[in-house]
């Protein structure tokens, strides 16, 4: 009776051990059970790399210009500007007009990179768990909801004045006079600075939003110790 009883206890202890190990084993390696605050800094992180390593793509000469997923359109009320222009043998000039938007757009963010990076160390992570969790530009897409309305105020004259510094204010004026000495046509005089900052912000997003994607898919774009601890509870989801 007795032998049976200890068979059976060393049955139950193997086993529980046995599932005890299991739930370590679920628990992300490196530092065991993290909380919002190390979740939060290791969103920061990520976000941080998305700047340090895709914005600053956008400061080199074409950054926006050759980059398909930023590049700065005409608005709307500028397309009839850039067909005008066309249809009258003048499509070098409209070229050079969507050049010297983009290339305004690149100098402004070289000059204002250091608002985002102080726009990441302010921001706080309320939910840091659920953002980590969540899609795959979850932390940018919070980050745009926290900053875009204060960023725009900071970044605004910054674009206004790159206008300036790349000609684009002297490029644009010359291309809407042409198109509006051209008979039968409407005048046109569009807040260029206000639509580029706002391009230019966008396209700021989307290349953190790149790098954050590259985090959470890809185990070796994990540089840090931080992100690779914080990154595992999002592999397990």
């Amino acid at each position: 009776m007795k032998k049976s009883i200890v068979v059976l206890l060393t049955f139950f202890t193997v086993h529980s051990c046995a599932e005890l190990q299991g739930v370590v084993d679920s628990l992300p390696q490196g530092g065991g059970v993290l909380s919002n605050t190390d979740i939060a800094s290791g969103l920061r992180q990520a976000l941080d790399l998305g700047i340090e390593k895709q914005v600053t793509k956008l400061t080199k000469t074409d950054g926006f210009y050759k980059n398909e997923l930023v590049k700065i359109l005409l608005p709307a009320e500028l397309q009839k500007v850039d067909k005008g222009l066309r249809d009258i043998g003048l499509g070098s000039l409209a070229d050079e007009g969507l050049k010297a938007l983009n290339r305004a757009a690149e100098d402004a963010v070289k000059e204002a990179t250091p608002i985002f990076v102080d726009a990441v160390k302010e921001i706080t992570f309320a939910d840091a768990r659920n953002i980590l969790l969540g899609a795959d530009d979850a932390a940018t897409q919070y980050l745009t909801s926290k900053t875009q309305t204060s960023l725009y105020d900071k970044f605004h004259p910054v674009i206004n004045n790159s206008f300036s510094k790349v000609g684009a204010d002297q490029i644009w004026q010359n291309l809407i006079n042409r198109y509006n000495a051209i008979p039968f046509t409407n005048n046109v005089n569009p807040d260029l600075t206000d639509y580029v900052t706002e391009q230019a912000l966008k396209g700021v997003y989307t290349m953190i939003a790149v790098e954050e994607k590259e985090i959470r898919n890809k185990v070796g774009a994990r540089s840090t110790d931080l992100l690779r601890r914080v990154f595992a509870l999002q592999d397990q989801k």
